[in-house]
This record gives structure tokens, C-alpha cells and sequence, in this order.
């Protein structure tokens, strides 16, 4: 009986291995209840509110794009992403290649909760219209004809 036991132990571990793991996904609401914040940091220290919209409403409107320029420059995005967003220390954001999504709502989710290991959260420092503004920013920034990483 005694050697049944790493036996069935093992069993059950391979069983719940092979179990099919379907992950969650976010509701297609407007407002997307907030990641957990844990491994995360927030520019000023101020954690950011729950259930930031997430329908672009300033889309296409080169004014909020010039504006998110500006704020793209005063929250020093730039001391990271590089000027014109084109990487530098952080990823460019005009390549078209998005670790966490490209879409207007999963960039503007990425600026306002953060990112692990690296992207603060600037939810708690801008408002949601600033930053949808910084969105529109990198959307009228144009290819980069070159991507540094495109072979080695």
C-alpha cells in the first residue's frame, strides 16, 4: 500500500497537467475591471482607479494626436521609448509589434495599469483623455522603414 502512494500522487499530477486550460477572457464591456497591480509601479506613487474606458473617443483627430505629443514629452515617454516613440531603452511603438496588444484599448490599458518589469502605471497621474490623447500620438506616428530587429 505504502508504494501506491507516489504512484497515484504522480497520476494525479500527469492528470491535472494534461487537463485543458482555457485562460479567461476580459469582457467586451467598455469599462475592463483592472489587472492585478502587484508587480506593478505607478509614476507618483498614485495607484491608478479601476475600469478605465476603453473605446478610443478622440480617434483619428490629428489635435488630441499633437496634444499627446506634448504629454508624450512632459511624462518623459521619451526618456524611455526614444523620440518620435521609436524605441530606445523601452520598445519602439511604431513598429507595429505589441507585446501586450496593438489595439487602441490594449495600448491605452498598457499606459494607464503598466506593464510588469518596466512600464509604469500612468493611470493615477493623467487622465483617461490624456492618455487616450498619447494613443493617438503613437497611432499618426508613421512605419519606421527600417525595424532595427527585423533580422540578425
Amino acid at each position: 500500500m505504502r508504494s501506491l502512494i507516489p504512484v497515484a500522487a504522480l497520476a494525479l499530477t500527469v492528470a491535472l497537467a494534461c487537463a485543458k486550460f482555457e485562460p479567461s477572457k476580459p469582457p467586451a464591456s467598455a469599462n475592463v475591471p483592472a489587472p492585478s497591480l502587484d508587480d506593478r509601479f505607478f509614476a507618483g506613487g498614485i495607484r491608478p482607479a479601476a475600469g478605465a474606458a476603453t473605446a478610443n473617443p478622440v480617434a483619428h483627430d490629428s489635435n488630441a494626436a499633437r496634444e499627446g505629443g506634448k504629454l508624450f514629452v512632459a511624462m518623459n515617454c521619451d526618456g524611455c521609448h526614444g523620440g518620435g516613440a521609436t524605441g530606445w531603452v523601452g520598445p519602439s511603438l511604431t513598429d507595429g509589434r505589441w507585446r501586450y496588444g496593438g489595439s487602441d484599448a490594449e495600448v491605452f490599458r498598457s499606459i494607464y495599469y503598466g506593464r510588469p518589469k518596466g512600464m509604469p502605471s500612468f493611470g493615477g497621474v493623467l487622465p483617461p483623455e490624456g492618455i487616450w490623447q498619447i494613443v493617438e500620438y503613437l497611432r499618426a506616428q508613421p512605419l519606421p522603414k527600417d525595424v532595427p530587429t527585423e533580422r540578425w
